[in-house]
């Protein structure tokens, strides 16, 4: 029987981990990242992948830091046959690659070589990718630079946001997964490089990604809302205070600022929502949350009189 560790840390990896298990994969240990603060309470939290894990009795590792932690000779006094990593979140070091008789090999939410990096799901949104996927590939010491095994696509529609494409590609990618794994296995797949002059990068989200720039085209905030809902969301300044945006519609009209209106100013603010000029077309807001306050559809914000036609948002 094929011996696996697996190597992974949000929700995402979930299905992947709980399709060896029902597949009869021998999974000997679990390595995730540590418990974190979670929430303004700030309560320690186990990773979804070590949730998981224990709802099965496997072992489950907690490096802080991969590279230099004891959990390496750990890996290796178990003698696996495989590697499975799925969002683990730390790149592996060569010490652990070396490992594995069949190497290590990553489920990768993107078309690879396009979106190498931590955040290839969101990034892909927020670039107006219509069509993203999942990449499963033999892992190397650099950033998502190894042989592709197997790729699978999927849409990206208007309807989707960061969690739902979260949601699809996770199970495209236990499935792709699966499918895979017998043929590595018999020595059957065939390992395709990557080319690194198509390669773009997907570097892990910042505070200033958040913030939404209403000089930008009307498009273009679609996308980055999109890509930030359900986890951070989109932010602006109202009042001097955080305004986040947590849901707006597909703007029906992308065209330039014909009327020269400054870009941020409210042009409706009534049942159907917050409509805002951007620097092409217009942005209709769904559902925001001022400081202070929980989310709520943006036409109940209107009702409360705050926030009128006129006023400009930073």
């Amino acid at each position: 029987m094929t011996k696996i560790v697996f190597m992974g840390t949000p929700a995402f990896a979930v299905p992947s981990l709980e399709m060896l298990l029902q597949e009869g994969y021998e999974v000997d240990a679990v390595v995730t990242q540590p418990d974190r603060p979670v929430g303004r309470k700030r309560v320690l939290t186990p990773t979804a992948v070590k949730a998981a894990a224990l709802q099965h009795n496997l072992t489950v590792w907690q490096p802080e830091k991969l590279r230099v932690s004891s959990t390496i000779e750990d890996i290796r006094s178990l003698q696996p046959d495989l590697i499975v990593t799925a969002a683990y979140g730390q790149i592996l070091p060569k010490s652990v690659l070396d490992i594995p008789r069949l190497g290590c090999i990553n489920v990768h939410g993107s078309l690879l070589p396009k979106y190498r990096g931590g955040a290839p799901i969101q990034r892909s949104i927020m670039n107006g990718e219509l069509v993203t996927g999942v990449t499963i590939m033999y892992m190397a010491e650099g950033m998502d630079t190894g042989d592709m095994i197997s790729r699978v696509e999927v849409p990206i529609t208007d309807a989707d946001n960061a969690g739902t494409m979260f949601e699809k590609l996770s199970a495209a990618g236990s499935d792709l997964l699966r499918r895979t794994l017998p043929e590595l296995i018999a020595g059957r797949a065939e390992a395709v490089p990557q080319n690194n002059d198509e390669a773009t990068y997907a570097p892990n989200l910042k505070r200033e990604d958040e913030q939404i720039d209403w000089t930008r085209p009307a498009q273009d905030l679609f996308n980055q809302v999109r890509g930030l809902v359900p986890f951070s969301g989109a932010f602006t300044m109202w009042n001097g205070e955080v305004f986040k945006v947590w849901a707006c519609e597909a703007p029906a009209d992308a065209s330039s600022n014909a009327g020269g209106r400054e870009p941020g100013t409210v042009l409706t603010a009534d049942a159907r929502g917050i409509e805002v000029q951007t620097g092409a077309g217009t942005l209709r807001l769904t559902e925001v949350q001022p400081a202070g306050k929980k989310a709520m559809p943006a036409a109940e914000f209107v009702r409360s009189g705050k926030l009128s036609q006129g006023t400009v948002l930073k």
